[in-house]
C-alpha cells in the first residue's frame, strides 16, 4: 500500500532527525572532552578575565559602537537626502561616497583615520574620536541606502498633506517623512548595529592603551597567559553575543510588527 504524502513527509523528517542525532552522538563519542574543556572552557582562566572584561572591554565595545552609530546615522541620513536630491551634484557625491565606502574593507578605513589623516593634516586624534570617524564613515554608507529605501517607501501623499497644511519642505521632512522612514527601516537598521558592533573589533589597529581595550583586544591579550588556551577569546565572543543576540531578537520583532502593519 502506497504511503500518503503526509506519511512520506513524516518518515523523511524522522530519517533526518535520526541522521542528525547519529552524527552528533558520533562526534560526542570521539571528542576528547578534557582537551576541549582545557582549551576552550577553562573556568580558572575565565575567572581571571573578570571584572576587566566587563568594566573595560565590554564597556568600551558598547561605547565604540554607540559613537559609530551616532556618526553613521547622522551621515547616513544626510547621504540619503543627498541621493534623493533633485540637484545632480548632490546625488553624484552621495552615490560616489556610498559606492566607495561600501566597497572598501573597514580595516583600511581605520588605518586611514588612525595614521593617514593625522600625518596628512598634522593633527592628533584621540582613539575614541578616531573610532567614531572610522566606524561612522563606513556605517554611513550602508545606513544611507537603508534610509533611502525607507524614505522612498513613505507614501507621497504624506508630503503633499504636510505641505497643504502650510509646512515647509524641510519641516515636513524632519517632523513627518524621516520619522516614518526610520520606523519602516528599523529591522535593517538593527542589523546595521550588529555589523557595527563587530566592526568595532578593528579598533585594535590603532594601538590601544589598557583602559581602551575592546572585547577582541582584551581576549587576545588574555591568550598570552600560561595555559590560557582559547578560553579568553571564547569569553570575549560570548560577550559579543550578549550584545548581538538581543538585537537580532529585536530585529525579528520589528519585522513581524512591520509585516502585521502592512496587512
Amino acid at each position: 500500500m502506497a504511503m500518503t504524502a503526509a506519511k512520506r513527509a513524516r518518515v523523511s523528517r524522522g530519517i533526518q532527525y535520526a541522521l542528525l542525532i547519529a552524527v552528533v552522538g558520533f562526534l560526542a563519542l570521539i571528542a576528547d572532552w578534557e582537551k576541549i574543556t582545557n582549551s576552550f572552557f577553562n573556568l580558572e582562566v575565565a575567572k581571571e578575565q573578570f571584572p576587566g572584561i566587563i568594566t573595560t572591554a565590554f564597556a568600551n565595545t558598547l561605547l565604540f559602537t554607540a559613537l559609530g552609530l551616532v556618526a553613521g546615522m547622522s551621515g547616513g541620513i544626510l547621504l540619503a537626502l543627498m541621493k534623493l536630491s533633485s540637484v545632480g551634484p548632490y546625488r553624484w557625491i552621495a552615490t560616489t561616497y556610498i559606492e566607495i565606502f561600501r566597497g572598501l574593507p573597514a580595516l583600511l578605513v581605520f588605518i586611514v583615520f588612525g595614521y593617514g589623516v593625522p600625518a596628512a593634516f598634522s593633527i592628533s586624534l584621540n582613539t575614541y574620536l578616531t573610532a567614531m570617524l572610522a566606524l561612522g564613515t563606513v556605517s554611513a554608507a550602508y545606513i544611507a541606502e537603508t534610509i533611502r529605501a525607507g524614505l522612498q517607501a513613505v507614501p507621497p501623499g504624506q508630503m503633499e498633506a504636510a505641505r497643504s497644511l502650510g509646512m515647509s519642505h524641510p519641516r515636513a521632512m524632519v517632523t513627518i517623512i524621516i520619522p516614518q522612514a526610520l520606523r519602516i527601516v528599523l529591522p535593517p537598521l538593527t542589523n546595521e548595529v550588529i555589523l557595527l558592533t563587530k566592526d568595532s573589533s578593528l579598533i585594535y589597529v590603532l594601538g590601544l592603551t589598557v583602559s581602551q581595550y575592546d572585547l577582541t583586544r582584551f581576549g587576545r591579550v588574555g591568550l598570552t597567559a600560561a595555559n590560557a588556551g582559547l578560553t579568553p577569546l571564547v569569553l570575549a565572543g560570548a560577550f559579543y553575543l550578549i550584545i548581538t543576540i538581543p538585537l537580532s531578537y529585536l530585529s525579528r520583532r520589528f519585522e513581524a510588527k512591520t509585516a502585521r502593519m502592512k496587512k
